[in-house]
């Protein structure tokens, strides 16, 4: 192999290196473009706790970014073993800061998928208990015939 062809193996290494790099880069920002807005977890509209979770549930759900981060993550895997990157701390802690994210965001989210199976069993369950308190509990025609028997 002679040296000019190495020099152009060089150059053609280090073109997609940093095509690789950038390739992990616009996959970070677009998964990091899909998460939630943080004011539409925090705000809600609704009438009920119910709707409140329903909507807080659909907020919370991270859609395109996890696949985003997958295809960035794959794209850094190939990268870094082939030693392609300079700096390949900086790539590698902006990909666990936004895996954790999406992975605190997705046990919101599970959270969240609990509450809304369990608060309706729950005013259910409510509502029975105070059905039963009320028939168990005398009348106001129950108290004046006992006061009358007396």
């Amino acid at each position: 192999m002679s040296s000019q062809s190495t020099l152009a193996d060089d150059d053609l290494f280090g073109e997609a290196a940093a095509e690789m790099r950038e390739e992990v880069e616009a996959h970070l920002e677009d998964a990091e473009a899909a998460l939630p807005d943080p004011d539409d977890v925090w705000d809600a509209d609704a009438d009920n706790v119910l709707g409140v979770l329903n909507a807080l549930k659909s907020t919370l759900d991270v859609g395109d970014a996890a696949e985003h981060l997958r295809q960035a993550k794959k794209t850094f895997i190939v990268g870094q073993r082939a030693e392609a990157f300079d700096d390949p701390e900086s790539l590698e802690a902006r990909l666990e800061s936004v895996e954790a994210l999406l992975g605190s965001i997705e046990e919101a989210g599970d959270l969240v998928g609990d509450l809304t199976g369990t608060m309706p069993q729950l005013r259910s369950q409510l509502q029975d208990a105070a059905d039963a308190a009320d028939d168990d509990s005398p009348t106001d025609a129950d108290a004046a015939e006992a006061d009358a028997e007396s």
